[in-house]
């Protein structure tokens, strides 16, 4: 039987067995995945041991160390300097398929990076969201507090060191919060949250204030606990199409499985894996 796990510290609740066994079963094949909570001052000396599985996922804080792993790197793992999917082998390859589950969220929304996009938040996956969105093409607007301007700015340097033509701005968020007013009641094809407000238990919140979301056609929201974040549900009911951060988690599963197999699957299982696992938050 082959062999697969994630990897992180500390790792809790975690939906990556489910998910990954449910796409192996899809492809027909039953294998073990298992849960390796590794701390940080132990991932090096468990190089070893990871040669052991057939391909593992990584997640925090792991995701640059497990680079000293790889024997290689995708296009995307080296753009990013993270690794969240390796396939081991003669030679470990790493991947980053954290921005393959974005992109084909967005597609899976029926929304376009090439258009005028709102990304609140720029840190973590903030950062990878920008990237694709201004690589793509995008008119990208990133709305962050004033403390954040450092990280904000670097990102923007990041994006033009790889496409000077990069279209990208910043929007101060001020002391009364992302308002319709703050942003001169601009119109924007696509809102998306980087943010961890709105997540549980803080259900009671949202990055901006409801006005901008008269704005809006699309928002996604990579929050996935709750299924519906109170951003969606505003969004939805003033007729914006939404998604949440389920279906990423998903993709960027599904991308892992075809590195590891060259799987294939069909929309609806995809659609109703995803459904399955926000029945499970």
């Amino acid at each position: 039987m082959r062999k697969f796990c994630l990897i992180g510290h500390p790792l809790g609740h975690s939906l990556s067995p489910q998910i990954h066994s449910r796409l192996f079963e899809l492809s027909g094949e039953k294998v073990e995945y298992t849960l390796q909570d590794i701390p940080p001052e132990e991932i090096k000396s468990k190089f070893d041991y990871l040669k052991e599985f057939d391909g593992f996922n990584i997640t925090i804080p792991h995701k640059m160390a497990i680079i000293d792993y790889c024997g290689e790197l995708s296009a995307e793992a080296r753009r990013y300097n993270s690794v969240n999917c390796v396939k081991n082998g003669d030679k470990p390859l790493g991947y980053n398929t954290d921005c393959v589950g974005f992109t084909k969220s967005i597609d899976m929304l029926g929304a376009s990076l090439k258009s005028k996009v709102l990304l609140i938040g720029c840190g973590g996956v903030g950062r990878m969201i920008a990237i694709e969105t201004a690589l793509e093409g995008g008119e990208l607007s990133i709305a962050a507090l004033k403390s954040d301007l450092p990280l904000v700015e670097k990102v923007i340097e990041e994006i033009h060191e790889q496409n000077p033509d990069a279209h990208v701005r910043i929007v101060i968020i001020g002391e009364n919060g992302l308002t319709a007013e703050s942003l001169h009641n601009e119109k924007f094809d696509l809102l998306i949250n980087s943010t961890p407000v709105g997540m549980f238990p803080n259900v009671d919140k949202m990055p901006c204030a409801a006005d901008v979301l008269d704005n809006v056609k699309f928002v996604f929201d990579v929050i996935y606990n709750p299924r519906e974040t109170l951003l969606a549900k505003t969004a939805r009911k003033k007729g914006c199409k939404t998604l949440t951060g389920m279906a990423m988690l998903v993709l960027q599963a599904v991308a892992a499985h075809e590195i590891w197999d060259g799987a294939d699957y069909k929309k609806e299982d995809i659609d109703k894996l995803i459904s399955d696992m926000e029945e499970l938050v």
